[in-house]
């Protein structure tokens, strides 16, 4: 795990609150899970049918039975129940997941989300993603803020198949923190530590407002 990572994790940790009922998408956010360990009533939720998802176990206290969404061996807390996927995409629509946490290929600067596919990838479908981004009360997405060549994955329109128009709420990256609001637009309102307004300037090629505030 490097650092840029790193300071997404510990960033996007702090939207963790209890008492939550929280979707964390495959990839990236299911590193929050053992960050959500001592937080009193705070339930994760997997679309493949688990409600109460504990910290990844500890080597050899592995259960092949016991996934998330990302086929990762995981834990459950106590209270934690097991469903199908029926019923838990009807937990989902039905509008009772108070936070998605999810991962991003790409951000636009109106609040649109690409996370599900990469033409001419080979993929296995397209997941529940759409259904959360939707359904959820609230939406934050977790990323790098460039791609491996270097280019900005903050955009200001999205070129890669859209998984939700508009459904944004919070975008963390290893740079900033950005929010979305429908009069508002976007607007940068964290840096990260270390981070310059320069920095983010530079690799943000979505247009943004900014409300940040800079220590002395």
């Amino acid at each position: 795990m490097d650092d840029a990572r790193l300071r997404i994790i510990d960033r996007a940790a702090r939207e963790l609150g209890p008492g939550m009922y929280i979707n964390l998408g495959i990839g990236l956010p299911t590193m929050l899970a053992d960050r959500a360990e001592h937080l009193p009533g705070v339930m994760l939720q997997s679309e493949n049918g688990l409600l109460g998802i504990g910290p990844y176990p500890q080597p050899g206290q592995e259960s092949a039975d016991l996934i998330n969404a990302g086929k990762e061996t995981v834990t459950t807390v106590p209270g934690a129940s097991f469903f199908d996927s029926a019923e838990s995409f009807l937990m989902i629509r039905g509008g009772h997941i108070d936070l998605a946490i999810l991962g991003g290929m790409e951000v636009s600067q109106n609040g649109d989300l690409a996370n599900w596919m990469v033409p001419g990838k080979m993929i296995k479908g397209m997941g529940g993603a759409m259904d959360l981004v939707n359904g959820a009360k609230r939406v934050v997405v977790m990323m790098e803020h460039v791609n491996r060549d270097g280019e900005s994955k903050v955009k200001r329109e999205c070129t890669l198949p859209l998984t939700g128009a508009r459904v944004v709420h919070r975008l963390i990256t290893d740079l900033a923190v950005f929010d979305f609001d429908p009069d508002e637009g976007m607007t940068l309102t964290e840096l990260q530590e270390g981070v310059t307004l320069d920095q983010v300037r530079q690799h943000t090629e979505a247009h943004y407002s900014e409300r940040v505030a800079l220590s002395d």
